[in-house]
């Protein structure tokens, strides 16, 4: 698409892969939490591997688990996500999981710069917000919108509602993050897109981009 960074007046951050990595938890937080679940339950299951999972994050949560145990019903799965969500909260508190470099500093300069600072992820809330407040850049974000799987199903329908109530026009919004969630969020809404190359994406996922973010404090270079 041709853009004009100067038009751009909010950034939407995804949070896993752009802001925080989980890489080196989420192995052990869902084996856990799979564990937890078939012995409780007498279920017995299979702890999907680290490939499989990564390859699934950034996703919706529900979507994230019925990929990983359809066999089990709706209502199942759900135990396991929410298994998953207090395990990986309580982790990133106690300092596990890895903050990408710069991302207190290149936020909070882009936020006194005057861009508007929005969050467009999958995760929950309390994944999302815990992230948000441990970097220490929680109240740099207002608001925070996520999945309701009601009106707000999708991460293109974040980037949506954002457009629609703050009347932002399509471009005025730099959907920023690593996975074709991301990409897909800002081109169903025609806008621009800054891929981190250096978040979970697997080589050849995203097709094209307006900006590529070798590491997120590139992003304060350009704007």
């Amino acid at each position: 698409m041709d853009w004009n960074p100067k038009r751009v007046r909010a950034l939407a951050f995804d949070v896993d892969g752009t802001l925080f990595s989980s890489e080196g938890i989420i192995l052990e937080t869902y084996a856990e939490a799979i564990r937890r679940f078939s012995v409780n339950s007498q279920i017995p299951l299979e702890v999907p591997d680290r490939e499989r999972i990564m390859l699934e994050i950034g996703k919706p949560v529900k979507t994230i688990f019925l990929n990983l145990v359809p066999q089990l019903k709706e209502s199942e799965r759900d135990q396991i996500s929410d298994s998953v969500l207090e395990l990986l909260v309580s982790k990133i508190r106690q300092g596990e999981g890895e903050f990408y470099p710069k991302v207190k500093e290149t936020v909070t300069s882009l936020k006194n710069k005057g861009y508007q600072i929005l969050a467009a992820s999958n995760g929950r809330m309390p994944y999302v917000k815990t992230i948000l407040e441990v970097s220490g850049i929680l109240p740099l974000f207002d608001p925070i919108v996520v999945l309701d799987n009601e009106t707000i199903k999708t991460k293109p329908d974040i980037v949506a509602k954002y457009i629609r109530d703050y009347s932002y026009s399509p471009e005025e919004i730099l959907m920023i993050g690593d996975r074709s969630s991301d990409h897909e969020a800002a081109r169903k809404n025609g806008s621009p897109f800054a891929f981190c190359a250096y978040g979970h994406a697997p080589e050849g996922e995203i097709p094209d981009w307006e900006v590529s973010l070798a590491q997120l404090e590139d992003l304060d270079r350009i704007f």
